[in-house]
């Protein structure tokens, strides 16, 4: 095989490498999900987490940093806020759960889905609050 046919496949080698990772940092990016909502008897905390998706291929589980603004009218100097995690996991098309982790303290959630995920926040030695969730893709 002469240089000049060598190079024409050695860059559509190349080509077809790039198209590869483009398709496949597309598809990855594609699983990202935003995470919005309130949680509070009065909806006063606003809800906000951007996840990937996290161990085996095919479970529909979740994982990503979290950010909980007070929005409620206590607040004097500016709006509180609170960063943490959140590990979230589907089951089925209906129900959600997810362990939230802020400020060192560990809390859990279970919604069903009607046209929001809604639910209970447990945090420990306190009282469970509402919680409602929207996915988008």
């Amino acid at each position: 095989m002469s240089v000049r046919g060598r190079s024409r496949l050695s860059r559509a080698g190349a080509v077809l490498a790039v198209a590869a990772c483009v398709g496949f940092c597309t598809a990855a990016r594609a699983e990202t999900l935003e995470l919005i909502g309130y949680a509070g008897v009065l909806g006063e905390w606003e809800v906000t987490a951007s996840v990937t998706p996290i161990g085996p291929a095919g479970k529909k589980e979740f994982a990503g940093p979290l950010k909980m603004r007070h929005v409620g009218y206590c607040t004097q100097d500016g709006p509180e806020e609170r960063t943490g995690e959140i590990r979230l996991s589907l089951a089925g098309s209906s129900r959600l759960t997810a362990t939230l982790l802020v400020n060192g303290v560990e809390c859990s959630y279970s919604g069903r889905q009607s046209d929001t995920y809604s639910g209970s926040l447990k945090c420990p030695d306190r009282r469970a609050v509402p919680l409602t969730l929207w996915l988008k893709q």
